[in-house]
């Protein structure tokens, strides 16, 4: 009853002071009551905030619907959407219904039946304005949004009883245990809410903005909504000429929802980084959005988007967060970039994981949480990974920055992640990059493997001149031949750089690999510059002659190396070729300078000595064509025949004799009807006397034919020819076969010991 007396007086007192429509005060001849009436109704809304909340889903009507606006608003001054109050209502007094949210608590609080009626106890905690007891408070009201869910209404409006007791006590402990228990089996917060009545005299400018400091939103909210009603109502009386305090209040509208959206924003903000803080908090602003969306366009409010404005704290949240991923400078740590991206999809796992557990489930499912987060962090992320991308220069770290935009961040390590499934399934899972950055970070990476190719082959110059020039060391040989392994050195440097490119995407490295054939190009000529200045001071007991004949070997070797990328890149690999082409005749210059007179018998030697090594890899006899191989093998053998005949014939070679026999053997392997091949041995025996029986069988079995009636034909038909007067009878002097051994079971043609003919064989 002393409650109830109070409540009459405090109405009785705000009655007295309510301010009419157009903004004069009762006349009572009572000037102090008004200010004391609506001070005592402030106190009383905040030392109360706490106990109740109007905006709590669940609760009866599950329409969006509003209380009665003020005491005469015409019709046609409300939203359509918005149902008046039922006939016969009661309005209660302006200032006394300031304070009837949180007076309805208070009204019940001595004798409260809970849904199965059973009393709640009474709460021994005497709330005041204290700053001790505001921490408390916010926590009891944000404790008193968790209820009214979906559930409750499924279980037919049946709660748990809540049984208020003062902090700290076991009873607390208790609640807090339900509540983290209640937690588990959350459900989405339902769309459609209840609007409480508004005021009808709203409170003052800095009480209004008390209420949103103490982040007591929805009160604050109520009295905007009344403040903006007001306000209408006012203008519409005032016609265009409206009085400086109108334009004032106007104003004070503007700034408390400035503040409010402030308010709001730094709620959504911070949701994930302070749960504990701010998820109570978040049905309320959800609430406030959704009513702020409906009035858009209407007098007092802002003119731009609410949910525009939810959207973007979101990703302020998101931007604080990456910004908080630990970074090393990369002059302290080598791997600075690659342990920042792991923490960085670490943290935003992490935070994902939050917004699917906790945060969904306090607002209503039209504001899509989840999605908007992780659209928000596609945005954020890219952003951050721009700005990061300033700082890579070296290689490994614009790759490490390239695997992990195109592969990891969709990988199950972050957007994949299990734990954020089944929520993703619907979501894209790529990075929202700006324009065409990532096209522009795939040219930097190559770039920057053409750089660091210009140092690998400068330095294996160096090496060279270290190694050997400087020391006029003879070169090395292999098999007999005089090689470097400068050419396993750059195709493993190339084959490195290929391989580790595709791993990232194909088109990145078909990039790469006409970045390095690019740079290799270059090389041949800046390496026989540097050869020349080297060796012009050697000795003159250097190996210069070696060198040259080395460099042709190992540079030849290498144009075969990089023949493996012709379809990828034809155009890079053909300038390869010509370049490498240009180096071989530029060393063998410098051998006909160095021989003068005696180059043409060189030139001579040097082709009889290929077409030896070349003609017998065909008589080892351990290689045979199968399934009409042959055909292929013979085009093959006849193109690198007619390579090698060209170089000769610049050289000025002696030994045009040599010309024929690639040709002639072409034609016996390459006959697509082993019929045929009796019909063409007789310019093989016609123009080589020397070419015998054993070197026919090992030919025959090249292409696969090693018995049977046609083959004993054949060599029949090869013995006629022999005999034949006129058969074989070219200069007996010039023996190519003569003594060229045939052997069974040796190394095949794969292991030819001249590196430019590594290809004899056929491509597959």
């Amino acid at each position: 009853m002393s409650d109830m007396t109070d409540r009459s007086t405090d109405a009785a007192d705000e009655d007295a002071a309510s301010p009419g429509s157009d903004g004069a005060t009762a006349t009572n001849g009572e000037a102090a009551k008004p200010t004391l009436g609506v001070m005592r109704s402030f106190r009383r809304s905040i030392r109360r905030a706490a106990e109740s909340s109007p905006l709590l889903p669940g609760r009866k009507g599950s329409k969006v619907t509003r209380g009665a606006d003020a005491a005469g608003d015409e019709p046609g001054s409300r939203p359509p959407p918005s149902p008046s109050p039922s006939a016969g209502s009661p309005v209660p007094s302006p200032l006394k219904n300031i304070g009837s949210f949180f007076q309805r608590r208070e009204d019940d609080e001595g004798e409260v039946t809970s849904p199965r009626g059973k009393p709640l106890k009474r709460s021994k905690t005497d709330p005041n304005m204290s700053a001790s007891s505001d921490s408390f408070m916010r926590r009891s009201f944000r404790r008193s949004l968790k209820l009214g869910t979906k559930k409750d209404k499924d279980r037919g409006g049946r709660q748990e009883q809540l049984v208020p007791v003062s902090e700290g006590s076991r009873e607390d402990r208790a609640e807090e245990q339900e509540a983290e228990a209640a937690e588990e089996e959350m459900e989405e917060v339902e769309e459609a809410y209840t609007l409480p009545e508004l005021p009808h005299t709203p409170l003052s400018v800095m009480q209004i903005s008390k209420l949103i400091d103490m982040e007591v939103l929805e009160e604050a909210h109520l009295n905007l909504l009344a403040l903006r009603q007001e306000l209408r109502h006012e203008m519409e009386r005032c016609g265009d000429d409206s009085p400086i305090d109108l334009v004032k209040k106007e104003k004070d509208l503007n700034l408390l929802y400035g503040d409010l959206r402030k308010k709001v924003n730094a709620i959504v903000r911070d949701a994930n980084s302070l749960p504990s803080r701010n998820k109570g908090l978040l049905v309320p602003v959800a609430r406030i959005i959704q009513e702020e969306e409906r009035r858009a366009g209407e007098l007092g409010g802002l003119p731009d988007s609410w949910t525009e404005a939810w959207r973007e704290a979101v990703g302020e949240g998101a931007r604080a967060k990456v910004a908080g991923v630990h970074l090393e400078p990369k002059e302290q740590n080598a791997s600075w970039l690659a342990v920042h991206l792991g923490l960085l999809g670490k943290a935003i796992v992490e935070d994902l994981e939050g917004v699917r557990r906790e945060l969904r489930w306090s607002y209503p499912p039209s504001f899509r949480v989840f999605s908007t987060y992780v659209r928000s962090y596609h945005r954020v992320v890219g952003q951050h990974l721009k700005r990061l991308e300033q700082q890579v220069t070296e290689l490994k770290d614009l790759y490490a920055l390239l695997d992990w935009i195109i592969n990891r961040y969709k990988s199950e390590r972050i957007m994949g992640s299990p734990s954020l499934q089944p929520d993703m399934r619907d979501e894209r899972s790529d990075l929202q990059l700006e324009g065409n950055f990532l096209q522009q970070l795939k040219e930097k990476y190559c770039c920057r493997v053409k750089v660091d190719m210009r140092s690998s082959l400068d330095r294996i110059t160096e090496l060279e001149n270290e190694e050997f020039w400087m020391q006029s060391k003879p070169p090395e040989k292999e098999e007999e031949l005089l090689v470097s392994p400068i050419h396993m050195d750059i195709w493993t440097k190339v084959k490195g750089n290929a391989v580790n490119s595709g791993q990232i995407d194909a088109e990145l490295e078909q990039r790469v690999v006409a970045s390095c054939l690019q740079e290799l190009k270059l090389f041949p000529r800046r390496f026989e510059a540097e050869l020349r200045r080297h060796c012009s001071a050697l000795k003159p007991q250097a190996p210069w002659t070696e060198y040259q004949m080395t460099y042709i070997n190992s540079f030849t070797a290498l144009q075969q190396h990089m023949e493996g990328y012709l379809s990828a890149c034809p155009g890079e690999v053909e300038d390869f070729r010509r370049e490498v082409e240009w180096l071989s005749v530029r060393l063998m210059q410098g051998l006909e300078e160095q021989f003068k007179d005696d180059v043409k018998e060189f030139a001579s030697h040097l082709y009889y000595h290929v077409a030896r090594e070349y003609i017998g890899q065909l008589m080892k006899n351990n290689y045979s064509c199968k399934n009409r191989k042959h055909e292929k093998a013979a085009a093959k053998i006849r193109r690198q025949w007619a390579k090698l005949v060209e170089v000769f014939e610049d050289m000025v070679s002696s030994h045009k004799w040599l010309y024929p026999v690639g040709d002639d053997l072409s034609d016996i392997i390459g006959q697509k009807n082993k019929t045929d091949i009796k019909n063409h041995l007789e310019p093989v025996v016609k123009h080589y006397p020397d070419f015998s029986r054993k070197h026919l069988v090992a030919v025959l079995s090249f292409r696969g034919l090693m018995r049977g009636r046609e083959h004993q034909l054949i060599l029949q038909r090869f013995a006629e020819l022999k005999k034949k007067p006129g058969g074989g009878s070219g200069d007996k002097s010039q023996v190519l076969f003569g003594d060229m051994q045939v052997t069974v079971n040796t190394d095949c043609l794969s292991n030819l010991t001249f590196s430019c003919l590594s290809d004899l064989l056929p491509d597959s």
